[in-house]
Order: structure tokens, then C-alpha cells, then sequence
């Protein structure tokens, strides 16, 4: 796999611009190709005041020694963005959804350390509404694997399968806590995250993906949970992104036994599983 290395992140602003533009041109499916290099970003340090403010949205408690399971996943966005916004990934970044993330957690992660980020896309894969890209990351401690995840994004268009089969929701698990969403929920999260779809901003783009409200980020609403929850040094997160969280809105947060949901209603819109060792 070809080796990029990059002497800084990527400005944000212009990648999202670039790739809402190519949205159009693009012709998604499993069988087409993308791009091959793995982008490396040496040399990251983590910003105090904007890890701080991190933590408030998402519920982390703030000040401790070591950086949030979630939040490499913020440092890495700029690269990721780099790549699904380059004229050879196939995918339409307008509209593009985030189905899930695995995340595994090798070992604390000192917030004051020096990281070597890296992200690829892993390959394509049919999707039952569309194609799924899979984007690998990976943070870097003195040459060592501290930190990586696995997320697939959706690019929903027709396929030959059909009528989409609806999926089961699983039991109930007990209810923790209901979280009542204001509408800035997503400028909130933007601003700490880097990434402003204006699905998430306002209700009148939104409503251009043709929802009626904004849609909360689905890693602000995963970190949301692992805060609530607690996650171990070293650990293995499980997240699937079933339904899009409206705002403002209530969701009830349900946990037990290594597992945790967000619910509104009947409605199931994130199921987890996090184990530690």
C-alpha cells in the first residue's frame, strides 16, 4: 500500500467544500475503485483547550491524564476527510452516512503525548441500501499501535436485492438516564469535532437530505454513551448507527452487562458492546 506522509493535517473547510462539489460525478459501487494510499500525519499533539471542550459535549469528565476512547477519532478526521473527498474515492461525501465503528483502545492514551496518525480506506462492500466503504485508522505511540478503529459509511442508492429487509430491534435494556437534546447539539459538536455536514447544523439543510429536523452526529452520540458508561484503559467498542437522532429531541440511554443502546421511543437508534481486559 503506497505511503503518504503529510507535513500537517488538512485545512477542513476546503476538503468538504471539494467533496460536496464531486458529489455529484460520483458512481458508487462495491466493484469500483478507490483509493490505495494510506495517509500518515507524524508528530500530532492534542490541543488542552479543545480536548477540554471535547469533553464538556460529550460528557467526559474533564482535566484527566489521558485522551477519551473516542476522541482519536477527532484527531484523524482531517486525513479521512482528505481521502473520501479525493477524486478517486467512489462515494458521494454529500449524504454519505456513518453506519458503524469498532474501535479497540490498546492502552491509556496519555493526553500530552506526541502521535503518528495513519488512515486507509479498507475496501468496498455491497450494502443492502447501497455501498459501504470501510476506513481504517490508527494512532501511533514511539512506533507502537496504541489506538485503531474500523467505520463503514453508506452510500445509499439502488441496488438488485430489492425491498430492504427491516431489522429486528433487540430488548430493551434498562433504562440509565433520558437525555433531553436541544437543537445545537450539532454546532456544539462541530465545533469540537471539525465536522460541519450541514445535516447536522441546521433544520433547513437537513431538510435537503430529507429530514425533518437536524440529525445529531453519530460520534457525538456514541461518545455520549461510552462517557456515560465508562470505558477501560484498554478496551474493545462495538457501535452500530441504526436510526438518525433528530434535534432537539429525547432519547432514553439503556445499559447492562457490557452492553448500551439510545432509544426514543420504539424507535432503536445506537446498539453498543464494549469489553475490557
Amino acid at each position: 500500500m503506497p505511503e503518504v506522509t503529510l507535513t500537517g493535517p488538512p485545512a477542513l473547510a476546503p476538503l468538504l467544500a471539494r467533496g460536496a462539489l464531486r458529489s455529484a460525478f460520483k458512481r458508487p459501487g462495491a466493484d469500483a475503485v478507490f483509493p490505495r494510499d494510506r495517509l500518515v500525519l507524524p508528530g500530532v499533539r492534542v490541543d488542552p483547550a479543545r480536548l477540554a471542550r471535547y469533553e464538556r459535549v460529550c460528557g467526559f469528565p474533564t482535566g484527566e491524564d489521558s485522551l477519551p476512547v473516542t476522541y482519536p477519532h477527532v484527531l484523524a478526521f482531517p486525513l479521512a476527510m482528505r481521502l473520501m473527498s479525493d477524486r478517486d474515492f467512489p462515494l458521494p461525501l454529500l449524504g454519505l452516512v456513518h453506519t458503524s465503528i469498532v474501535v479497540t483502545r490498546h492502552r491509556a492514551l496519555p493526553a500530552a503525548a506526541e502521535y503518528e496518525l495513519a488512515v486507509h480506506v479498507d475496501g468496498l462492500n455491497p450494502h443492502r441500501r447501497g455501498t459501504e466503504a470501510t476506513v481504517v485508522t490508527e494512532a501511533r505511540l514511539d512506533g507502537t499501535l496504541v489506538w485503531e478503529s474500523s467505520s463503514t459509511y453508506l452510500a445509499r442508492h439502488g441496488t438488485g436485492y430489492g425491498a430492504a429487509l427491516e431489522r429486528t430491534a433487540p430488548e430493551p435494556l434498562p433504562v440509565r438516564a433520558e437525555w433531553q437534546l436541544g437543537a445545537d447539539v450539532g454546532r456544539h459538536y462541530a465545533s469540537v469535532s471539525g465536522d460541519r455536514n450541514p445535516l447536522h447544523l441546521h433544520a433547513l439543510a437537513a431538510r435537503l437530505f430529507g429530514f425533518r429536523r437536524a440529525v445529531a452526529h453519530g460520534m457525538w452520540t456514541a461518545a455520549r454513551c461510552l462517557a456515560a458508561y465508562g470505558v477501560p484503559q484498554r478496551a474493545l467498542v462495538e457501535v452500530e448507527f441504526r436510526a438518525p437522532v433528530l434535534l432537539p429531541g429525547v432519547v432514553e440511554y439503556g445499559a447492562r452487562d457490557g452492553r448500551f443502546e439510545l432509544r426514543g421511543g420504539e424507535r432503536v437508534h445506537l446498539t453498543g458492546r464494549l469489553r475490557g481486559w
